[in-house]
């Protein structure tokens, strides 16, 4: 296969008068400012390696001025006093601004990430704005309890009434991934900013373009100083200086379980509460008795969507040997249709992956499987002007001991075995570090739910995969991270528990 990638530009007006600025500075309290050092970062365009503009190159320094003004804006601004009713209001204004502004949005997330325009324009950045929606309404349900105790109080004529309150658990840094990162983004400052927390958001240095221009939307939704700080750079310099800065009460974490880990051992220090959603490995399983054509169409977009590049895509497929050779040749059909090409092309189905260097790691894992005997139904090569693009690609005669098995890949690379039962494909599935997702496609009810309660995973998709809402929590099992986001039990990521007992 061939691909030429003509040099598109942004269409939509906002959008081309936000990249013609060239440098973007971070927000510290009230101020867009370049980092202290002077330094910069380039971010540039995946499918041609085009320079979009730059960003400030921040560091431990600069990681501590942004804490600082969250812990000003937290201990003496008015955020967390408002009424629960004034912060609904202003995340409800912020998702009418992000719908406002979503052509724009979808375009800048296009350039700065690759995806085609449409993942953004139709699935993502809607996604974002019904996060800050959705949590408009839970910043109005946090709720304490009164305890009924068995206190037997003297002296006479008093009693204990206890209860306990939920309140924000302060300054939160927010460390966000590059692979949706409007969505990934929204999907931590909604709760945090209900719940009242003030943040410090670390962006992706790969794409940082939607995360500085959402931080200008919310304060002219009226998001007052500090509450929010944006600081830009490299993840080993300004999320390790977060993660393990005194001054923050609370990590919230996306990415890599290797990252994770390291997040986890510098938050030890002052003993910061932490949430990490990390990779995933997610397994599909196809009976014999599902509709083959929905299980095939589904399995396909499960990994293919957004180029491979989701948490939850679904990387491994075990499908019935009675069927295996109709599914995974329906699946290599709909990869060879696949449209590669510019993100900003309307036409386009698989963009490039987000960097040249992501790309050549997607690349090797599918080289290294063919080399020790895995084959290729379809795809594995790399293409491009900047070699960004990664075709759709089914591996078979893979082994359960093999990388491209085990490993998250994080690209259009999916590995298929067939199973000869139930039995067999819940093994197999579960013989995983990781526990993220899965999905399984069978018409017998008996056989879905069983197999959803027996699966070892944060969530379970029954004839479907990738269905998002922001009322459903996300989250995984073993080294897929802890706690949930989105749904009502993310903002008690960002609320501590008190207790109060009164002799009354």
């Amino acid at each position: 296969m061939t691909l030429d990638i003509p040099g598109r530009q942004a269409s939509h007006q906002a959008a081309i008068e936000f990249l013609a600025r060239g440098d973007h500075p971070m927000l510290l309290g009230a101020d867009w400012v370049p980092a202290r050092s002077g330094k910069w970062m380039e971010t540039t365009e995946p499918a041609t390696g085009a320079v979009l503009g730059r960003f400030p190159d921040a560091d431990a320094c600069d990681a501590d001025r942004a804490v600082q003004a969250a812990r000003t804006a937290f201990e003496q601004g008015n955020w967390p006093a408002m009424t629960p009713s004034q912060r609904a209001r202003i995340l409800w204004r912020a998702a009418e601004l992000i719908e406002q502004h979503l052509d724009e949005l979808a375009e800048l997330e296009t350039l700065d990430q690759g995806k085609p325009v449409w993942v953004g324009r139709y699935a993502e950045i809607p996604g974002a704005a019904e996060q800050f929606r959705f949590f408009a309404g839970q910043a109005q349900r946090i709720e304490g309890n009164t305890v009924p105790t068995s206190i037997n109080y003297q002296p006479a004529g008093k009693q204990v009434f206890a209860y306990t309150l939920k309140q924000p658990v302060g300054v939160v840094a927010a460390i966000v991934p590059w692979n949706s990162p409007l969505v990934l983004t929204a999907m931590k400052l909604a709760p945090a900013l209900a719940a009242g927390c003030c943040v410090v958001l670390k962006p992706a240095e790969d794409t940082s373009l939607t995360a500085l221009r959402l931080g200008e939307l919310l304060l002219q939704a009226g998001l007052p100083a500090g509450v929010l700080n944006i600081v830009t750079g490299r993840g080993d310099v300004v999320g390790a200086a977060l993660a393990a800065h005194p001054g923050v009460d609370k990590i919230s974490f996306t990415g890599s379980t290797p990252v994770g880990r390291a997040v986890l051992a510098a938050a030890g220090g002052n003993l910061k509460r932490v949430t990490l959603e990390l990779g995933g490995k997610s397994p599909v399983i196809v009976m014999p008795d599902a509709d083959l054509d929905a299980a095939i169409a589904g399995a396909a977009n499960a990994i293919f969507f957004n180029t491979g590049q989701v948490c939850v895509a679904g990387s491994r497929l075990y499908v019935h040997r009675e069927v295996f050779d109709r599914v995974v040749n329906g699946i290599a059909d709909i990869a060879r249709g696949l449209k590669l090409g510019h993100g900003l092309d309307a036409t386009t189905q698989i963009g490039p992956l987000v960097s040249r260097r992501q790309a050549g790691r997607v690349h090797r894992y599918v080289q290294d499987a063919i080399a020790a005997g895995a084959r290729a139904l379809v795809g594995g090569g790399r293409l491009g002007p900047n070699d960004s693009f990664i075709e759709p690609t089914v591996l078979v005669d893979v082994r359960p001991d093999m990388a491209c098995v085990k490993e998250e890949i994080f690209g259009p690379v999916l590995v298929a075995t067939p199973v000869d039962s139930l039995e067999e494909a819940l093994a197999l599935a579960n013989d995983s570090d990781y526990g993220l997702a899965a999905s399984v496609w069978t018409r017998d009810l008996s056989t879905a739910q069983r197999t959803a309660a027996r699966l070892k995973s944060g969530t379970v998709w029954i004839n479907c995969h990738l269905m998002f809402d922001a009322s459903l929590p996300i989250g995984g099992v073993k080294q897929s991270g802890w706690g949930r986001e989105s749904g009502q039990a993310a903002i008690d990521n960002y609320l501590e528990l008190k207790t109060v007992c009164a002799v009354v």
